[in-house]
């Protein structure tokens, strides 16, 4: 209904309603025509600027900052993009606010700038309840240096449901007693939340905002409408890449959403949906009515990588179950059980589990397939060799090629059965020389693996490694003090030929536990400004009574200092953010 509202008040704002010949258009302000505020009815800080029957090229947007300090957005508008939406595309709206928005283009061979204005209304947030400390995530700008005041950071983030999880797949089929028994669900379709998606600019200032109901409905039992909306990815074709739960798809940022239910016999999609340079896509889901190694009918959990095509069609499927080892359970038996995935759990924080052979499947840390032993969260195609990067929280990172062999895997040596343990690939310092580690990855000088990592991607200027080492379970061990705990970014140069991995840069070990997020985050290298820019995103995440820190950074990669720091502070305590981004609205609009 709210969705509806918004777009009905848009478009009687900028109407002079109906006549007997039919829907007459505003009066235009320029030689265009007029303002179509929130255009699909998902993205009210948007505008859709009518073209008027006219044809401009050369077209370039100018947002107008609020105030004197208020960032001004500037980009590009492609001949391609203003044909899609036969119309200008006007983002980076304040909202509640009349915005002034300056248009440049030409019409003729002549050049023209005209001005426009937009009003917009309040952003809500539909899912509140007497958690809540602000309405909305508050933002707090600590740093900007100069010649990065025009950054702009999409945030992935969510908020707990009052509903509560009320979706559940059915128990597992043992083979032995030939009933459904054990555990009341399998798989990882309770693994939901509302979400809260939207662009902050460098002065903290909201510029852009998806609606929740845009593709999330608490009240619903249908499960399209469920789930973690997560796993952005720049398409570079003007949209952005996302799952949740059980369907995956592509939104842009004038909020059109075009989405397909994963393929028969896969469910359960989270944390990542990429693109490949085909124009196919990665997705990680899971299998249901899976026939695990003990001969029980499961919905596994996090552990297959599904690759389609642009019609939604399944070209490949890694079922990491069978290329790893589902029963290594080094670093989950030193894991924080208060925190073993975004299911946060306090009254556990601290306390290790000893991993069971016979316990219930499902969505808990375990081993073997049908329970949260793999826990991939980032997948990246690697082009040399056709192989996929994953990121598995629980286990290590790992390239896997097209055959389904294991490349290698960084992690501690401890627990790899004896052909995995081939794979793992050996420290060693920018001499080429061994550095000793011991089994559980405690090694002489910098050098440290990664663990309860994210992101797990290319550096595509020299082809390097980084990673967001959240660094729960380090050394295989809690340490004495939760407080000794600490994250990083890490980049690390792998060489396949030799089996070696340097560590060649990172950031955040110096920061120590108020830096250290216990979960999700990101980190990827920003070639444009040499930066390393992350998201911590569930700092203070076990801080009783305080809100949650996702802390925005853009490290230089060569002075290690750091050049943005925001930090968005959760609307209810202990509610983690997934990701940030960088937002490119030259991928977004210039096509």
């Amino acid at each position: 209904m709210l969705k509806k509202t918004i777009l009905a008040t848009a478009i009687a704002a900028i109407s002079l309603g109906a006549s007997a010949a039919g829907f007459k258009p505003a009066p235009a302000a320029g030689q265009l025509g007029a303002v179509l505020v929130n255009p699909y009815g998902n993205s009210p800080l948007t505008a859709l600027i009518d073209l008027h029957s006219k044809h401009p090229t050369d077209v370039v947007v100018t947002v107008k900052g609020k105030g004197r300090d208020g960032v001004d957005i500037k980009y590009p508008v492609g001949q391609q993009t203003i044909n899609t939406h036969d119309g200008i595309p006007v983002f980076g709206l304040y909202a509640n606010h009349s915005n002034v928005v300056k248009v440049t283009y030409k019409l003729d061979g002549k050049k023209v700038s005209e001005t426009y204005k937009a009003m917009t209304g309040a952003i809500v947030n539909n899912y509140i309840d007497n958690r809540n400390i602000t309405p909305l995530p508050e933002v707090q700008v600590k740093k900007v240096a100069k010649g990065f005041e025009d950054r702009l950071y999409l945030v992935n983030s969510h908020t707990y449901n009052q509903q509560g999880s009320d979706l559940h797949w059915s128990g597992q089929k043992s083979k032995d007693a030939g009933i459904f028994e054990g555990s009341p669900s399998m798989g990882a379709l309770p693994f939901e939340n509302p979400p809260l998606t939207y662009v902050v600019d460098t002065q903290g200032e909201v510029r852009w905002w998806l609606n929740q109901d845009a593709t999330y409905d608490a009240t619903s039992l249908d499960i399209e409408k469920r789930g973690y909306l997560m796993g952005f990815q720049d398409t570079g074709e003007g949209s952005y890449t996302f799952v949740q739960g059980q369907r995956y798809g592509t939104f842009n940022l004038l909020g059109q959403i075009d989405s397909k239910r994963l393929p028969r016999g896969y469910i359960d999609a989270s944390h990542e949906h990429n693109v490949m340079p085909n124009g196919h896509t990665l997705v990680r889901a899971a299998k249901a009515n899976y026939i695990n190694d003990r001969g029980d009918v499961v919905h596994t959990v996090r552990d297959h990588v599904l690759e389609m095509d642009q019609s939604g069609n399944l070209v490949d499927v890694w079922n990491v179950a069978e290329i790893l080892d589902p029963y290594r359970d080094a670093l989950l038996e030193a894991l924080d059980m208060g925190a073993v995935c975004l299911n946060v759990d306090m009254d556990h924080l601290g306390q290790t589990a000893e991993m069971e052979i016979d316990a219930p499947y499902g969505d808990i840390p375990g081993i073997g397939a049908g329970r949260n032993w793999a826990h991939i969260n980032s997948i990246e195609y690697d082009p040399k060799g056709d192989g996929i990067i994953v990121s598995l929280r629980h286990q290590g990172v790992a390239k896997i090629n097209r055959d389904k062999e294991v490349v290698w895997i960084q992690a501690p040596r401890e627990g790899w059965n004896e052909e995995l343990a081939k794979k793992v690939l050996t420290p060693v310092d920018s001499n080429g020389n061994e550095i000793k580690c011991t089994e559980k990855g405690v090694c002489e000088g910098d050098f440290d693996f990664t663990y309860t990592q994210h992101t797990a991607w290319l550096n595509n200027t020299n082809g390097n490694l980084t990673v967001f080492d959240n660094g729960d379970g380090r050394g295989h061990e809690q340490p004495a003090l939760a407080s000794m705990k600490y994250s990083r970014y890490v980049e690390y140069k792998i060489n396949e030929e030799n089996m070696t991995i340097e560590q060649v840069w990172e950031y955040g070990k110096e920061r120590g536990y108020d830096w250290y997020s216990a979960i999700t985050s990101n980190v990827e290298y920003m070639e444009d400004k040499d930066t390393m820019f992350g998201f911590s995103a569930a700092i203070h995440l076990y801080n009783p009574g305080e809100r949650t820190i996702g802390k925005i950074n853009e490290i230089g990669r060569k002075d290690g200092k750091v050049k943005v720091e925001i930090d968005v502070l959760s609307e209810k305590p202990n509610t983690p953010h997934y990701r940030a981004s960088l937002v490119n609205l030259t991928s977004q609009f210039g096509k």
